[in-house]
């Protein structure tokens, strides 16, 4: 039942969003970003109590392991940080998307929007399939540790190179479903031409946008685990994160430049969080999950500072 409730309020959320705060086409600033990236960023410190609570009562089954609540607490903000930090990356994805296919400023929120219903239901089905593996299967934390220590030497190797979207695996698969016109600017997803139903290049790009999210899924639900077994944390926290990930995308659109070695901030986490979970395979407990909540945060914070001060000192 707190699974439904939960589910419900962020559907709540998301239609008072999209149906009443967002309803028409119209490009989003830099200020009510920000505005809106700091609600969404209060909700989840508000949850974050009010599971201390739920947590502390075990409200409708909720903690049948006994948990102490406090630490579900901190489990939660670390989870949420986690997710925030490692979601930074497919922002400057998601920018690289919609430059690539010309999807207008005042089309963007929509197709962000429609991407985290998306997101929520792979990532429920990606939590349920992870908890299940973690929970019969000792080695898992091997695996997914050794999963993000991969993740980070990639990301520490990639280049700053274009990618060719329209070449990609998604686009290939709809493309084979139905044609697209790549020229339509008219804010639809889908056209008539000569009879036939087309899909267009703003659908192209929603695709595109699914599928990183996926991609990026691989990373960023491993890591949580080495913080949490708890699905319904995992699964709150994952949830809250990119929830704020479309108001925080707009805020950092602009600013992609300034925030050049964010980059080795992620690489940080995403070593630390694999090496993490690879040493308590062999010493359970050797990191708290409030040091681990320091180290997410010192890393990110060193990273947003010498990025802004590289940046000026180009300037």
């Amino acid at each position: 039942m707190i699974w439904v409730l939960f589910i419900i309020l962020i559907f709540v959320l998301l239609a008072l969003d999209l149906g009443v705060f967002h309803r028409g086409d119209e490009k989003i600033t830099m200020k009510s970003s920000l505005i809106w990236t700091a609600v969404w960023v209060s909700l989840a410190l508000i949850f974050g109590l009010v599971l201390y609570w739920m947590y502390d009562i075990r409200f409708l089954g909720l903690n049948q392991e006994g948990i102490d609540p406090f630490k579900a607490m901190i489990q939660f903000y670390t989870g949420y940080l986690i997710e925030e930090s490692l979601s930074l990356d497919n922002i400057f994805v998601i920018a690289l998307i919609f430059a690539y296919f010309r999807i207008e400023g005042r089309y963007q929120h929509r197709i962000l929007f429609w991407g985290i219903i998306g997101a929520v239901f792979f990532r429920l089905i990606m939590i349920v399939l992870g908890t299940a593996f973690v929970q019969r299967f000792d080695w898992a934390m091997l695996v997914f540790g050794g999963i993000l220590v991969y993740s980070a030497f990639k990301m520490m190797q990639s280049g700053e190179e274009d990618s060719d979207f329209k070449d990609s695996v998604a686009v290939r698969m709809l493309s084979k479903i139905y044609p697209i016109d790549w020229e339509d600017q008219s804010g639809r997803y889908f056209l008539r031409k000569n009879g036939k139903r087309v899909a267009t290049s703003l659908f192209a790009a929603l695709v595109v946008v699914e599928f990183s999210d996926i991609l990026f899924a691989v990373d960023s639900i491993p890591a949580i685990f080495s913080i949490t077994k708890d699905p319904f944390i995992v699964f709150t926290s994952n949830i809250f994160a990119i929830l704020g990930l479309r108001n925080l995308f707009f805020f950092l659109a602009g600013m992609m430049d300034k925030f050049h070695y964010l980059k080795y901030s992620l690489v940080v986490i995403l070593l630390f969080i694999g090496l993490k979970m690879i040493l308590e395979f062999w010493y359970h407990g050797l990191i708290t999950p409030g040091i681990s909540l320091i180290v997410i945060l010192s890393s990110l914070t060193l990273g947003i500072i010498y990025s802004l001060l590289i940046s000026t000192e180009k300037e």
